[in-house]
């Protein structure tokens, strides 16, 4: 059984860049970085980019780009020139007609105000700056190449560049962290006024340096008390959460994130980045990533693509729920059918059993988690595996 061809639609788009160079790589950290060479070969790499989107767009997209996101890695290594010439060249390629915002990730110890200043310039009009924590010693036992000090100036000079969206990258559950601190730490973040904190839980992932030497990391009591009295704080500061790590003031969520929780597409170039395209004539649905290494990725003749995944029908259930059910509020019911083409039949045995939990709210017309929910959401999609 599937969907009627009116149900399945093309969802909006949006494009996800990627730069793979750090200053150096932090022991907790699982994504395509790379400790950055002596000088940046910013040239080469913007050629490289736009081959690989080049390539992308044999087959027209029609759909408008609606937001861009530039993530790392530690894009703001990369000067603002660098980032005025890619967005002039995508501007040739791609509509730009609803394009109504770019986040650029920066790092608090690579950038100052007048490159700030410069980003700002470029384009760029979302600003998300990994903080970590304001806690020296937290700071230093992750790794990072700031201090306190420097997280504080960071946001100061993005808010003096003029970006009035700033998302501040907080994580909790450190080495030896306490509620205490933990809440100081929000509480710090939350004094700049910024509209958007991302606080999330340290965990612990293969193939970094902490899963082969790990750190000695609070325990589950401890943990359940930091979540509790860090979402009291953030919830006494006018935000609320909207995914599972994502929380901010009405309007200021992330375009990006937001297009991708709700299953939608992205078009992914740069060193190892990941894009999601659907075809509903075609009754496709497909997943691809590029080349990791940067220098495999810049010296590539002929596609960038390193390998695609076809999402069966058997598969889309749980890729759609993994995503959508992270949103607090859910999404549309008319959402599952539009977006991976089937009907809504298929689940609708899963879907009763867990209103009758207590683990998805009482709601035809929405698919969502309850609090319970949210707590066991794990439990929640492994009645979608097939």
């Amino acid at each position: 059984m599937t969907a009627s061809p009116e149900a399945f639609t093309a969802p909006p788009l949006t494009l996800y860049v990627h730069t793979p160079w750090c200053v150096r790589k932090c022991p907790y950290c699982d994504f395509n970085s790379h400790t950055a060479p002596q000088t940046i070969p910013e040239d080469d790499y913007l050629d490289a980019l736009l081959a690989d989107l080049d390539a992308d767009l044999t087959t027209p997209e029609p759909r408008p780009i609606e937001a861009i996101f530039i993530g790392g890695g530690t894009p703001s290594l990369m000067s603002p020139g660098f980032y005025e010439r890619l967005f002039e060249a995508l501007a040739r390629r791609l509509d730009l007609s609803r394009l109504d915002e770019v986040t650029l990730e920066a790092n608090p110890g690579t950038v100052e105000e007048a490159r700030f200043t410069g980003f700002r310039r470029a384009g760029i009009n979302r600003l998300s700056l990994g903080v970590q924590s304001f806690d020296p010693a937290h700071l230093e036992r992750l790794g990072r190449i700031h201090d306190g000090d420097d997280a504080s100036r960071a946001v100061t000079a993005a808010q003096a560049a003029g970006f009035e969206r700033i998302n501040i990258d907080l994580m909790h559950g450190l080495p030896q962290q306490t509620p205490e601190q933990a809440v100081t730490d929000l509480r710090t973040a939350l004094a700049f006024n910024t509209g958007h904190i991302s606080w999330y839980q340290l965990t612990i992932e293969p193939n970094t340096v902490f899963h082969s030497q790990p750190p000695t990391l609070p325990d589950e009591d401890t943990l359940a008390t930091i979540q509790e009295a860090g979402e009291a704080c953030l919830q006494e500061h006018g935000l609320q959460r909207y995914e599972v790590s994502a929380w901010s003031r009405p309007g200021e969520e992330c375009r990006h994130n937001l297009n991708y929780w709700r299953f939608g597409d992205y078009l992914a170039i740069g060193a190892g980045g990941h894009g999601k395209l659907t075809h509903p004539g075609a009754d496709r649905i497909t997943r691809y990533w590029k080349t990791r290494r940067p220098e495999d990725y810049l010296n590539r003749i002929g596609s960038r693509t390193a390998g695609r995944q076809e999402l069966e029908h058997e598969d889309r259930p749980l890729e759609f729920l993994l995503n959508t059910l992270r949103l607090s509020a859910g999404v549309p019911t008319s959402s599952f059918p539009a977006r991976t083409g089937l009907p809504l039949e298929r689940i609708h045995d899963q879907l009763e059993q867990l209103r009758r939990r207590g683990l998805l709210v009482a709601d035809e017309q929405r698919l969502a988690v309850t609090d319970q929910g949210q707590r066991f959401l794990n439990d929640v999609l492994e009645a979608f595996v097939p």
